[in-house]
């Protein structure tokens, strides 16, 4: 796993994917995290514990800042929980949490990720994660 690229941020190539396929109505929001061990906030030293912390930790402290702003937005958290080995899937690959997110629309989500309040806590986030994924679904 240490040989691939982490998957951290949305590329503008991603965004035009996800425009591109127009969607309409709700969406949901399928995150898979991998937790670092140790929480880095090289990036973000503002937002830094007095000591070290786990990456779940520094997530929890992510989501403790977010979920009340994605409520304000008129999403929810549909479900966050641990993860642990596939049933069906490499048995190499570990993905320590999944957690869905539903928003009204792709635009209320592309906005919710451009709020000043919501960037305030990011570096949680980004202390948290050893690498990521995020899958938009819709209804069938």
């Amino acid at each position: 796993m240490s040989d691939n690229p982490a998957y951290l941020s949305p590329t503008m190539d991603g965004v035009r994917a996800l425009l591109a396929r127009g969607i309409e109505g709700p969406v949901v929001m399928l995150n898979l995290l991998r937790f670092r061990d140790v929480a880095d906030y090289t990036a973000h030293p503002e937002l830094a514990p007095d000591g070290p912390i786990s990456g779940r930790e520094a997530y929890r402290r992510y989501m403790e800042h977010t979920e009340p702003l994605v409520q304000a937005s008129g999403g929810r958290v549909v479900f966050y929980g641990r993860g642990g080995p596939f049933l069906i899937g490499p048995a190499d690959e570990r993905w320590d949490a999944a957690l869905l997110v539903e928003q009204d629309s792709v635009a209320t989500f592309l906005s919710f990720g451009e709020n000043p309040a919501i960037l305030a806590g990011l570096g949680h986030r980004t202390a948290a994660l050893e690498d990521s994924r995020l899958l938009p679904l819709v209804g069938a």
